[in-house]
């Protein structure tokens, strides 16, 4: 096959899409494919002509028109297979505030949450229940990108206005202390659950994310009784919002329950990110993972 690497994109994760394009294409299997081309997107319009002749997309974007199923469907339009969750599992993940209603209807535990379309609908009341501090976000957004730590009543407003220059829609989240865990899916399988232990930072922020030593990552083992519900959560999740190939669970332990963040369907594949960890705690190198993506992604 001739295989596109699309990559770059017109969200504000663009620069970490081309960091994720780049891993991918210095780690495909050269010899096992006809072709491996990198297809820098720089704007909607152009995505027609540059995949013409290309036999799979693997997809490398994040954020909007990468990870909504936009591209995703566009590609279906033009016949073209690829890499990941199909349109609607795309769609229902990006919004965090719709993934959360889904999941918490089949028993998922997740923060309490709420969301604003402007700072005219800031419900005081409902975040002091919360209680301080909260996360502030863009709903239809990754990469912590305009993700906010709130302390303190007089921070919301600003937070919010900010978010919104992201997306029409932000998610004003309980904050709940305890570990951070991620759960990687392929094809249906829970693999290695992954740690993270912050260095410099109060949250797993942009820094802590992509900077080389912005924290420690490593697969770890949970005890029993966790660990079985972590992997079963991991595929109701799956199974509920009809993800395929794979994805990326982020979830929060506390006092040894854990609660569910958000659900990525396109996790980002620079050297830091970790789906290439918890591959390799299971044996499989970065380059026969993403084999293993691409056959997933056509059958």
């Amino acid at each position: 096959m001739k295989i596109g690497v699309i990559m770059g994109g017109v969200s504000s994760e663009r620069d970490i899409s081309l960091r994720s394009g780049e891993e991918v294409l210095k780690n495909l299997n050269i010899e096992k494919y006809k072709e491996v081309i990198p297809i820098v997107i720089n704007s909607k319009s152009e995505v027609v002509e540059k995949v013409k002749g290309i036999d799979f997309a693997f997809i490398a974007l994040h954020g909007k028109f990468g990870e909504d199923g936009t591209i995703q469907g566009l590609l279906e339009a033009l016949g073209i297979p690829y890499s990941g969750c199909g349109v609607l599992a795309s769609a229902v993940c990006m919004n965090k505030a719709l993934t959360k209603r889904i999941i918490q209807s089949v028993g998922v535990n997740t923060a309490p949450w709420i969301t604003v379309k402007s700072v005219d609908e800031i419900n005081y009341d409902k975040i002091r229940e919360f209680d301080y501090p909260v996360f502030i976000k863009p709903n239809n957004g990754g990469s912590s990108v305009a993700t906010f730590f709130v302390k303190n009543e007089g921070d919301v407003e600003p937070a919010v206005r900010e978010g919104l220059k992201y997306d029409n829609e932000v998610i004003i989240e309980k904050y709940i202390k305890g570990e951070e865990i991620f759960s990687f899916v392929l094809n249906g399988e829970v693999f290695p659950t992954v740690a993270i232990r912050l260095k410099n930072s109060e949250f797993f922020d942009y820094s802590s994310k992509y900077d080389v030593d912005g924290a420690e990552e490593r697969a770890v083992i949970l005890e029993e009784d966790l660990q079985r519900e972590v992997n079963r959560i991991s595929k109701e999740i799956w199974n509920v919002l009809g993800c395929r190939s794979y994805c990326r669970i982020d979830i929060i332990v506390s006092n040894g329950i854990p609660y569910v963040l958000e659900v990525n369907t396109l996790p980002g594949m620079t050297s830091s990110s970790l789906i290439p960890k918890s591959s390799k705690a299971r044996g499989i190198e970065f380059s026969e993972l993403l084999d293993k993506i691409i056959e997933y992604s056509l059958h």
